[in-house]
């Protein structure tokens, strides 16, 4: 078949497509998410060869591939894995793997000088400038990813907690919460949560639609959080901006389901403040990476 290849893995899913020379879709999937710290050679394997199989894609026809993989270059232990593991996938040395973020930022500006922050189950913002490149976040969920998905569900929760305890008014997003997670009881939502769902990232994330439903339905908690979400993401492009050292306005985009949400876009944007150029996404983060393996010829 021939083509470029892009896959783009996250904290949830991980996306293959595959474009001809005019950037058209020749191919494409979805799988689950290859991410596991530390890396975990053969479920990356697996998740690769069911991509391709799925996508209809022959390995060896792939003119170049670029893997951008969540956790590249935040542990030196897994760089070997991650490294390695796709050229046993395709049987060629005709790609290279980087950050998710990078494909993120290829694909919302077109690989252009600018910024992009993506927001899914977790957080980062990466950008390149004259040749210079920077990033911020994606510290995970234990010790950061503000503003993501898991950040907002998270907060959610407390939200709920407080408001069960008495220590913020009942709200909606009490109510949702408990009826979203099945609980017979506002405590059963520690024994679903911690226990049937065992702290599960992208469960735990989802449920940040729950707090901007809620948000935007008038429950004054949800809403903080959303607003807060909001300024964090912008904290992170104003972090990445002071890095590289770009003057002027600088262009900037967004990628990842957090942004599907009006409410969090909005607060984003009122946070970004002025010296911003804001663009909505050209190309999804797949459509990034393939847009990166067309430039390793």
């Amino acid at each position: 078949m021939g083509g470029w290849l892009g896959v783009d893995g996250g904290g949830t899913k991980t996306a293959f497509v595959l474009v001809d020379d005019d950037g058209a879709v020749l191919a494409e999937a979805t799988t689950p998410s290859l991410f596991a710290l530390p890396a975990d050679a053969a479920l990356i394997r697996s998740v690769l060869q069911q991509g391709l199989a799925a996508a209809g894609i022959d390995p060896a026809s792939v003119d170049r591939a670029f893997f951008a993989l969540p956790g590249y270059g935040e542990s030196t232990a897994d760089l070997a894995v991650l490294d390695r593991v796709p050229g046993e996938v395709l049987g060629h040395d005709r790609y290279a793997v980087g950050n998710d973020a990078v494909a993120g930022w290829a694909g919302s500006l077109g690989g252009a000088d600018g910024i992009d922050v993506v927001a899914g189950t977790g957080s980062i913002a990466y950008g390149e400038w004259a040749g210079r490149s920077a990033r911020a976040g994606g510290w995970s969920e234990v010790f950061g990813d503000e503003g993501s998905g898991h950040w907002i569900a998270v907060r959610g929760l407390n939200a709920f907690a407080r408001m069960s305890d008495g220590r913020l008014p009942r709200g909606l997003l009490h109510e949702r919460i408990r009826e979203i997670v099945g609980a017979t009881t506002d405590l059963d939502v520690i024994g679903v949560v911690m226990g049937e769902w065992a702290g599960d990232r992208a469960r735990i994330a989802a449920l940040s639609r729950v707090v901007v439903g809620a948000a935007e339905d008038g429950d004054a908690a949800a809403a903080a959080i959303v607003t807060e979400a909001g300024r964090e993401l912008a904290a992170l492009v104003h972090a990445v901006r002071r890095a590289l050292g770009a003057d002027g306005v600088v262009p900037v985009s967004y990628s990842g389901g957090v942004f599907q949400a009006p409410r969090l876009l909005s607060a984003f944007t009122t946070a970004l403040g002025d010296g911003f150029d804001l663009r909505v996404p050209l190309l999804g983060p797949a459509q990034g990476a393939a847009l990166l393996a067309r430039r390793l010829t």
